[in-house]
């Protein structure tokens, strides 16, 4: 019976292990206290869009990229074409610029080159604005989710639970508490945890999440189970039927 007991326990989940969120109440009113906006690294892909409101596209055009100089920039295009028209950052962290060279942008974030760049822009153009996107922004995420995959980031902005409403959410078999983030920065790999049933994640280094990162929803023990030796309900009722036998013969 202690058996019997025992398998129906472990196929069981409480309502801690599946809730969201516990304690949101004491959320009420406090300050987002990370402010985030994503840092260039090595390899990222850069669009970078120059013009002003006080002079015609002809005298901004040498600032902006060849391919949209051409009429590559009209049209939605795919990934692929957004990239080639974009500025690749190199292994030494700068990107070739028009008119301006080399310029260092590992570290920086989109905000501090846009201002950077207006700065030196200004020199030739009058009131400059420019524009700076990641095309090339994406997280895999993996395991117990409803669509597993790479998920590309428009605007280079997604926290955890937008990845996972974005990906079908975690499937009934999938861990809450342990969801593992695999980071690489620079070369240089971290790995962090998050869960999901606890308010604190809003505080997690690994809320928002970072170019490359890898995502693995750990499955429970429920289903690492089912993939041994209780591999369908129909052994479950076997293994309980023997058992009963068994107890049945030697207390005849």
């Amino acid at each position: 019976m202690f058996l019997i007991s025992s398998i129906i326990l472990s196929s069981c989940a409480t309502k801690e292990q599946i809730v969201y969120f516990d304690g949101s109440e004491n959320l009420e009113g406090k300050q987002n206290l990370l402010e985030y906006e994503p840092v260039i690294q090595k390899n990222d892909v850069l669009r970078i869009t120059v013009s002003s409101s006080s002079v015609n596209e002809e005298i901004v055009a040498p600032f902006q990229h060849p391919m949209m100089r051409q009429g590559g920039g009209s049209g939605g295009g795919g990934g692929q074409n957004q990239s080639l028209m974009g500025y690749l950052v190199g292994s030494n962290g700068t990107i070739q610029f028009p008119v301006l060279g080399s310029i260092e942008v590992n570290g920086f974030t989109r905000t501090e080159i846009q201002e950077m760049l207006q700065v030196k822009i200004a020199e030739y153009v009058q009131n400059p604005v420019v524009d700076v996107r990641i095309v090339n922004f994406s997280v895999t995420v993996l395991g117990e989710v409803g669509s597993s995959g790479r998920v590309q980031v428009p605007d280079g902005r997604i926290t955890m639970p937008e990845l996972l409403a974005m990906s079908g959410d975690i499937t009934y078999n999938g861990k809450r508490r342990n969801i593992t983030i695999i980071r690489e920065v620079n070369g240089v790999k971290s790995v962090g945890t998050i869960d999901m049933t606890e308010t604190d994640l809003f505080t997690s280094p690994y809320f928002y999440l970072k170019q490359n990162d890898l995502v693995y929803v750990e499955p429970n023990y429920r289903t690492v189970k089912s993939a041994g030796f209780f591999s369908s309900p129909g052994a479950i009722l076997g293994l309980v039927s023997s058992t009963l036998g068994l107890i049945f013969i030697f207390t005849r």
